[in-house]
């Protein structure tokens, strides 16, 4: 049987005032969420990306993970808006600088919800194909997945991006 692939987006522009910058305040996030069952397979390096849309905020800390768990993908969410809230995070004002994002980019090829429908899980995310912070970290860990909304490969999707959409990697090698 296929594995199912479970994706995961990283990132932060801003100091935790506990574990400090983003890059350990995520790699902290990453092993609450061990804890809780939910097992980094593999994660791209750490990229750093200008704030979407542009703005003054700080520049952020991304990176994707592969993950496994047994939690269905609704829990799956759960458990990632609990981890951002014990880090800190509040959800006051969206695009808002943050101490730490987690978002549930991909459930293997389940499709789930409508963009601009209701509050529930929309799977895949509804903007990953248009974000190079995502679609490059996300091309290290998955490079097979196919979008299956739009059904194309992630060479496609960063291929279809806005040429001023920069994301740097800023580490050499990949961590489980």
């Amino acid at each position: 049987m296929a594995e199912t692939v479970v994706l995961v987006g990283l990132g932060a522009n801003l100091p935790n005032p506990t574990w400090g910058e983003p890059r350990v305040t995520l790699e902290a996030a990453l092993d609450r969420l061990a804890a809780r069952g939910v097992a980094t397979l593999r994660r791209s390096r750490w990229y750093r990306s200008a704030p979407v849309p542009a703005s003054d905020q700080p520049w952020y800390v991304n990176a994707v993970a592969k993950v496994a768990t047994a939690l269905a993908p609704e829990r799956l969410l759960e458990e990632l808006l609990l981890t951002e809230r014990e880090f800190g995070r509040r959800r006051r004002v969206p695009l808002a600088a943050r101490v730490v994002d987690l978002d549930l980019l991909a459930y293997g090829n389940w499709i789930l919800g409508a963009a601009g429908r209701g509050s529930g899980l929309v799977l895949p995310h509804p903007r990953l194909h248009e974000r190079a912070f995502v679609l490059q970290p996300l091309q290290e860990v998955a490079p097979d997945w196919r979008h299956p909304v739009l059904r194309r490969s992630v060479a496609e999707m960063i291929g279809d991006l806005d040429p001023g959409q920069m994301a740097f990697a800023i580490t050499e090698s990949l961590e489980p």
